[in-house]
């Protein structure tokens, strides 16, 4: 008897991960014979998870924070687009070795021009947050000749080295980087990204004040769980366009599918599923 191929997220924390009722439901619609898990890992205990992939029937992951950049590391081969990113959010096991991918950017960008209708295109842009998610984000939004990208995080280093990585490779864009929330001229922008994770636990913060925000500007929140953080709230409050991370995940997982299984994905299933498990958030 076949086992199940095995597929997953890494990272830490994860439990709240709708990952598995997208893949899950996708597998279960085109008749693979496959499995979605959760693998919550602490830094340490990476390398052994790694070398035993093949043990354990594990023929792909996603990955999730903090490991977007750490993981590069153990893998043999990286795609030229998440080599251009620094980060990798999918992993496929082949007869290669371990192969790294990133469609973080791809579904972001997607979600926002499909869904959301928002053309970046000589856009003024805020992100907020520096790691593996923003790399990614910023990427495909330089592609698309927005006026200003600026960033802000709480590693200053990490942000002034987001801007030099992508100041090589798009010079004819403007990118910024700020010490302080207040040096992002947000009230003059266009598009806001929080790409921290700064709002996930139900008490925490916005990672700024209303002050800020004002009617014309789109909020975008990668965090989907809570599906309406605080700085979401205070966005539609004063009447900005705002989205949680939701399709985001979708798109993003929607190609993450294909790496896995070199099927297309079932997009609508997928989206049904994601839909349904985010009503039962607590």
């Amino acid at each position: 008897m076949t086992l199940p191929k095995i597929f997953g997220l890494i990272g830490y924390p994860i439990s709240k991960s709708l990952s598995p009722y997208l893949h899950n439901a996708a597998f279960g619609a085109l008749e693979i014979k496959a499995e979605y898990k959760l693998f919550p890992l602490k830094e340490d205990e990476l390398k052994g998870f790694f070398a035993d992939l093949k043990k354990n029937n594990i023929h792909g992951l996603n990955v999730t924070v903090p490991y977007k950049e750490k993981v590069i590391a153990f893998l043999n081969k990286i795609a030229p687009e998440a080599e251009l990113i620094g980060a990798v959010n999918t992993i496929i096991v082949n007869s290669n070795g371990l192969e790294g991918f990133n469609t973080d950017g791809e579904g972001f960008l997607t979600h926002i021009k499909s869904d959301l209708g928002f053309n970046p295109k000589g856009k003024v842009i805020v992100l907020i947050g520096a790691g593996g998610a923003s790399r990614a984000i910023s990427v495909y939004l330089s592609r698309e000749k927005p006026k200003r990208i600026s960033f802000y995080d709480v590693d200053k280093l990490k942000a002034e080295n987001l801007v030099k990585h992508l100041k090589k490779y798009f010079a004819d864009i403007e990118f910024k980087q700020s010490d302080s929330i207040g040096g992002l001229n947000i009230e003059t922008s266009d598009l806001l990204i929080n790409a921290a994770p700064i709002g996930m636990k139900a008490d925490e913060v916005s990672p700024l004040d209303s002050s800020f925000l004002h009617r014309g500007l789109t909020v975008y929140d990668l965090i989907y769980n809570p599906p309406e953080t605080k700085l979401l709230r205070l966005a539609k409050s004063k009447g900005c366009l705002v989205s949680n991370g939701l399709g985001m995940l979708l798109y993003q997982g929607a190609l993450a599918f294909r790496h896995f299984t070199g099927e297309d994905a079932p997009l609508e299933v997928m989206r049904q599923a994601l839909n349904k498990e985010s009503k039962n958030y607590d």
